[in-house]
């Protein structure tokens, strides 16, 4: 039989298969054909930039055999003042990121509140490009950091291009823009010693935090699961500012926009998390190159919650604000249509660092509210990106172009490539006609919502309910289960068993006893400050779409780790590799050496991982086969070891008849999870289920 490894299909490194994607909308890859550059191959030979010939590539030019070098040796100069130069300004937030194309399928029509193109039409293919990002770290920092996550999405309609930046929170830490750079700041590593990095975990953060109570909500959600997210592909996400839509007869619904991924809402565990971000720091990068590369495209709806605008003063929150969410038991989301991932950029830094996302982007039926967090956004994104990419020539860069025609005015700033010739760059004029014309919106121009203002300037909040900082995270507590709220309990003692000041830990528990009482007595008695004095707020809503316990579970790329040696069962493990192949799970085999194992019936199979080199933390689970190898008692360990790890997080193990013997059954355990082939027919089955459910929180 063919062995068992990888066995993936690299689309990766298949040039054919990773530009050309039949039945999907290939405009803005074709579009990219013309930038891509391949260097090396036979007969290519070494140049300059300029095109000359390079001789020697290898040693400076110097004056005798053992002189110094040259102030004429134009290509050392050359190659190494762009070196210098290859690295620009990181982002100040979401540094650390990575990306992907793809394109986003409409299921139904929106015309009758949006006059959007893209939107019109069931059927209609977008492509997409996809940036995901950690906000606090630097760009050297860990994917698995507890944090918030970036979704930023561009799509390349037959209108301009329109950029769609979701957050994993359903709440913003601010209010108003105004504050943000003091969050920021806030957050960031300490300014005197540039510590901690990519983490809360430090007294500045906690105490911005107690002194600006309106990011309670957004605190809560950092401190659930939500924080720690399994894969960007198992990652709810939310813009988080409200929008408009302007259907054909200008009339105006409000709308916020969710992403819910097909493979339901998953976390890793705190531990998990923080010994992740050390084992494998690219974590989150790697699981999605690897599920592109074997056609296990991430996919994602969109949805849609809409509120009239004669409605938005029916609800107890501001629809404005920015800190609070639109709860799915009130304002249900409309499915609209499923975005898929399909294809890895062929260079990191010319297309995910260079990529730029802005949310004044939009595209006519979608506009702008009064939201002040999206007032002060649509000024930060696209100015910050001046800075960064050092140049106004942002959108002639491939991966920002859209895939429409442009005629500007715009002219010269730095990296300008496009070539204009003409000698009319301004208007109105005579000259050429007063050409390029300006479009009127009854036939595709861009035109602002009419929106009556009135009132006197003011820095006044914009309703009382902006002054609301606890009702929603009460009801975020009240969503969670047991196991949930055990979590955030034990996330807040982790962050806060930091702080070294005293008086700030005791401000945060004083404010969180808003949230719950009980639960910021359990976080005071963790890091020796007093119990709260004020009871929560009485609010005893809840959200059951806020619990992870009720998103989707699947065995569909679930890691799993097969722990194996020489002298296997070979059909019994043929048997169950097979059906964990037809289920779509993910598998490694680890065992002490890199080669192949042999079964007892000579059935070989390959080994693509080390114990040495992998770590359990990594795996969604584990099957035990065991067997024998020259250094039996390091085997035994090293299965021990990773066994003990798994179970302690909760996670399924499948067991070998020839692993019986690692697991007992004693009264300190209930091994819950643990699935055993001996004298077990539904084997298979059996695994596969306890796969698909993840955890197993009554286990003992």
């Amino acid at each position: 039989m063919d062995d068992y490894k990888d066995d993936y299909k690299d689309e990766y490194n298949d040039e054919s298969s990773r530009h050309k994607k039949p039945g999907h909308d290939n405009s803005k890859n074709e579009q990219l054909n013309k930038y891509r550059e391949k260097n090396t191959g036979p007969g290519e030979k070494l140049t300059s930039d300029a095109g000359l010939k390079i001789s020697n590539d290898r040693w400076s030019l110097r004056a005798g055999r053992r002189g110094p070098t040259l102030f004429q040796d134009f290509h050392f100069y050359k190659k190494q003042s762009h070196f210098n130069r290859e690295r620009i300004p990181e982002k100040v937030v979401h540094a650390r990121g990575d990306g992907a194309y793809g394109e986003f399928e409409l299921y139904k029509s929106m015309r009758h509140v949006t006059r959007a193109h893209f939107l019109q039409e069931p059927g209609c293919k977008t492509p997409v490009f996809v940036r995901f990002s950690n906000f606090i770290g630097s760009k050297g920092s860990k994917d698995t950091a507890i944090d918030i996550r970036g979704f930023a999405t561009k799509f390349y309609t037959q209108e301009g291009n329109y950029d769609m930046l979701a957050l994993s929170f359903a709440v913003f830490s601010v209010m108003d823009a105004m504050k943000f750079a003091d969050f920021v700041h806030a957050v960031k590593p300490n300014p005197r010693t540039a510590v901690p990095q990519a983490t809360v975990a430090h007294d500045n953060a906690w105490d911005y935090v107690a002194n600006n109570q309106e990011i309670a909500h957004f605190i809560m959600w950092l401190m659930s699961g939500r924080g720690r997210p399994r894969s960007w592909r198992m990652m709810e996400a939310w813009p988080v500012n409200t929008f408009r839509f302007i259907n054909e007869h200008g009339k105006s619904t409000f709308v916020r926009f969710v992403w819910k991924p097909m493979l339901g809402v998953h976390s890793l565990l705190l531990d998990e998390a923080n010994i992740i971000g050390g084992v494998d720091p690219d974590y989150h990068r790697r699981d999605l190159h690897e599920a592109i590369m074997c056609g296990a495209y991430p996919e994602y709806e969109l949805g849609v919650q809409l509120i009239q605008e004669e409605d938005q003063f029916k609800y107890d929150f501001d629809i404005l604000d920015d800190t609070k969410l639109w709860p799915e038991e009130v304002i249900p989301v409309e499915i609209i249509g499923k975005m898929t991932l399909n294809r890895l950029v062929d260079n990191h830094f010319a297309e995910e660092e260079q990529v730029s996302f802005d949310p004044a982007t939009v595209v006519p039926g979608i506009d702008f509210t009064n939201d002040p967090v999206l007032q002060g956004r649509s000024f930060a994104y696209r100015d910050t990106d001046y800075h960064r990419l050092g140049t106004g020539n942002i959108n002639n860069i491939p991966v920002n172009q859209p895939i429409v025609e442009t005629n500007l005015n715009q002219r010269q700033s730095d990296v300008r490539h496009r070539i204009d010739v003409d000698s009319v760059h301004y208007h109105k004029n005579s000259l050429a006609g007063n050409t390029p014309k300006e479009t009127p919106p009854e036939k595709g121009g861009y035109a602002h919502y009419p929106e009556k203002v009135d009132g006197h300037k003011t820095r006044e909040r914009p309703g009382e309910s902006f002054f609301d900082f606890f009702s929603q995270p009460r009801m975020f507590w009240n969503s969670m289960t047991p196991v949930e709220k055990q979590q955030i309990v034990e996330t807040f003692n982790f962050h806060l068993g930091y702080v070294k000041s005293k008086s700030v830990r005791q401000q945060v528990v004083d404010m969180f006893g808003n949230v719950d009482t009980h639960m910021a007595t359990a976080i005071a008695e963790s890091i020796g400050v007093n119990p709260p004095k004020e009871s929560h707020v009485p609010v005893t809503k809840s959200s059951p779409a806020l619990s992870q316990a009720n998103t989707a579970y699947y065995p569909y790329t679930q890691k799993v780790a097969v722990l194996i040696g020489n002298g296997f069962n070979g059909k019994e493990v043929k048997n169950v590799l097979d059906y964990l192949h037809h289920c779509g799970v993910f598998i490694d085999i680890i065992s002490e050496n890199l080669g192949t194992v042999k079964g007892d019936d000579g059935m070989q199979i390959e080994v693509n991982t080390i114990f040495t080199s992998t770590y359990s933390v990594l795996y969604d689970s584990l099957y035990v086969v065991g067997g024998k190898t020259k250094n039996e008692a390091k085997f035994r360990s090293d299965i021990k070891s990773f066994v003990k790890e798994a179970y302690k997080h909760y996670k399924p193990i499948g067991v070998a008849t020839t692993a019986a013997s690692y697991f007992n059954n004693t009264n300190k355990n209930n091994l819950a999870g643990v699935v055993f082939a001996e004298n077990n027919p539904n084997f298979k089955d059996e695994f596969v289920s306890a796969i698909a459910q993840q955890r197993f929180w009554n286990r003992k």
